[in-house]
C-alpha cells in the first residue's frame, strides 16, 4: 500500500523545481541547443578549411583505344598519374583565414555564455515575480475574507434595521472590486507560468526558498555578449585582410608522376619513354584588376568599422546599465525599510479603526480603507523583498559574472 501511494506522490516532487533547477532546465532548452549546433558546425567548417591547406594528393588513370593508329596515337593506351600539390605562400590569406575562424569561434562561444546568462536572468525575474504575485493573491484573498465577514456582521444589523442599505452595498461593491483584482492577479500568475514553460521546455511547479548571494564587491568584467562583439571585431578585420592578400603573389609547388603504356600494333611507332615525373614551382600574381581587390578590401574594412562602432556603443551602454543596476539595488533596500514601516503603521491604524468601527464610532468607509491599506502593505513588503533578489541578479548579470553561481 505504501508503494502504491508513493507512485502518486512521486510525480509531485519530480515536477517541483527551485530556482537553481529551473535555470538548469532552461539553459538546456532548444534555443541553447541551436547555438551549440551552430558552434559545432563552425568548428567543423574551420577543420575542413585547415585540411584544405594541407598538401593534396590526386591519382588518376585513363584507358583509350584509337580507330586509326598513327605515330602519336597508339592503338591502345593506358596511363596512370599521381600528383602532389601544396600552396607555399598565398599572400597571408591562409593565416588571416585561420585567425578569422578562431575569433569567430570564440565569439560564438561567448554568445552561448551570454544567452545562458540572459536566460538565467529571465528565469530569476519570472521566479520572483511569481512569488510576488502569490503574495498579492494571498493578501487579496484575506481582504475578501475580511470583507465577507464584515458583510455578514453588517447584514445582521441591516436585518434588524440598525444600519442602512447603502452601508451594505459599499461592502458588496468592495468585494466585487477585490474579486476582479484577484482574477487579474491570477491571470498574471498563469502568464508567468506559461512563459516559464516556454523557456524551460516543460510544465513547472515552483518551490520557494531560493535566494541570490550579494555581489556588490565583485570584480567587474565584460559581459559575455560584449566579449562576443569584441571577438567579432577581430573576425571582421581578418576578413578585410583576406581580401587585401589578393594584392600579393601566390606560390605553389606541384609534383606529378605519369606512367604510360602505349600498345602500338606497328613496332615502328614505339614510344621512347614509359613514365615521366615533373616537378614545378608556380607563381601567380595579379598585378592589375581595375581596383577590384581594393574595393573588396574597403568594403570589408568598413564592415569592421561598423562593428567597431556597435561594440563601443554596446560597451558604454553596458557600463551605464551596471551603474543603474547598482542604484536600483540601493533603492530596493530602501523600499524594504519603507514597506516595513508602512506595514507597521497600517497594522496599528487598522487595529484602532477596527475597534472604533465595531463600536459604531466610525462608518465602514474608514474601516474598508484601513483594511485595504493593511493588506496592501503586506503584499508591498513581500513584493519589495522579492524585488531585492531581482535587483541583486541584475548587478551580477551586468558585472559579467555567471548568475547561476550565485543562486543558493
Amino acid at each position: 500500500m505504501k508503494n502504491f501511494l508513493l507512485l502518486f506522490t512521486l510525480p509531485i516532487f519530480l515536477w517541483s523545481q527551485n530556482l537553481n533547477e529551473l535555470i538548469d532546465l532552461a539553459q538546456k532548452n532548444r534555443l541553447v541547443n541551436s547555438y551549440n549546433y551552430g558552434l559545432d558546425s563552425l568548428k567543423d567548417e574551420y577543420k575542413s578549411v585547415k585540411q584544405g591547406y594541407l598538401p593534396s594528393v590526386d591519382i588518376g588513370a585513363n584507358y583509350s583505344q584509337a580507330k586509326n593508329e598513327i605515330s602519336s596515337v597508339a592503338d591502345k593506351t593506358t596511363t596512370a598519374h599521381a600528383s602532389v600539390s601544396y600552396t607555399l605562400y598565398d599572400g597571408g590569406k591562409r593565416e588571416d583565414t585561420y585567425k578569422s575562424y578562431e575569433s569567430n569561434i570564440k565569439s560564438s562561444e561567448e554568445n552561448i555564455v551570454a544567452i545562458k546568462n540572459q536566460i538565467a536572468l529571465d528565469v530569476v525575474n519570472y521566479y520572483y515575480n511569481y512569488f510576488s504575485l502569490l503574495a498579492q493573491k494571498e493578501a487579496k484573498i484575506k481582504e475578501i475574507e475580511q470583507l465577507n465577514a464584515q458583510y455578514e456582521r453588517l447584514k445582521k444589523f441591516y436585518d434588524v434595521g440598525t444600519t442602512t442599505e447603502d452601508e451594505l452595498q459599499k461592502i458588496i461593491s468592495n468585494v466585487e472590486s477585490a474579486n476582479v483584482n484577484l482574477h487579474e492577479i491570477e491571470l498574471n500568475i498563469q502568464t508567468i507560468l506559461h512563459n516559464l514553460e516556454y523557456v524551460v521546455g516543460q510544465r513547472v511547479d515552483l518551490t520557494t526558498g531560493s535566494t541570490i548571494k550579494e555581489s556588490i564587491e565583485s570584480k567587474e568584467s565584460l559581459r559575455a555578449d560584449i566579449k562576443a562583439l569584441e571577438y567579432n571585431l577581430d573576425t571582421k578585420l581578418n576578413q578585410a585582410n583576406i581580401e587585401k592578400s589578393a594584392n600579393l603573389p601566390t606560390v605553389s609547388l606541384d609534383n606529378t608522376y605519369t606512367y604510360y603504356d602505349m600498345d602500338f600494333k606497328n613496332n615502328a611507332y614505339s614510344y621512347p619513354i614509359d613514365d615521366q615525373n615533373i616537378f614545378s614551382v608556380n607563381l601567380q600574381w595579379n598585378i592589375f584588376s581595375f581596383g577590384e581587390t581594393k574595393s573588396k578590401y574597403e568594403s570589408k574594412y568598413k564592415e569592421f568599422l561598423s562593428a567597431k562602432s556597435q561594440y563601443e556603443y554596446e560597451k558604454n551602454k553596458a557600463n551605464v546599465d551596471l551603474q543603474l543596476a547598482k542604484k536600483a539595488y540601493e533603492i530596493a533596500k530602501l523600499k524594504i525599510k519603507s514597506a516595513e514601516a508602512s506595514l507597521k503603521a497600517a497594522q496599528s491604524a487598522y487595529e484602532v479603526i477596527k475597534s472604533k468601527y465595531q463600536n459604531g464610532l466610525i462608518d465602514n468607509v474608514a474601516y474598508l480603507q484601513s483594511l485595504s491599506e493593511k493588506f496592501d502593505a503586506i503584499s508591498t513588503l513581500k513584493a519589495a523583498t522579492f524585488d531585492l533578489e531581482v535587483k541583486k541578479a541584475n548587478i551580477i548579470y551586468h558585472t559579467g559574472e555567471n548568475l547561476k553561481d550565485y543562486i543558493q
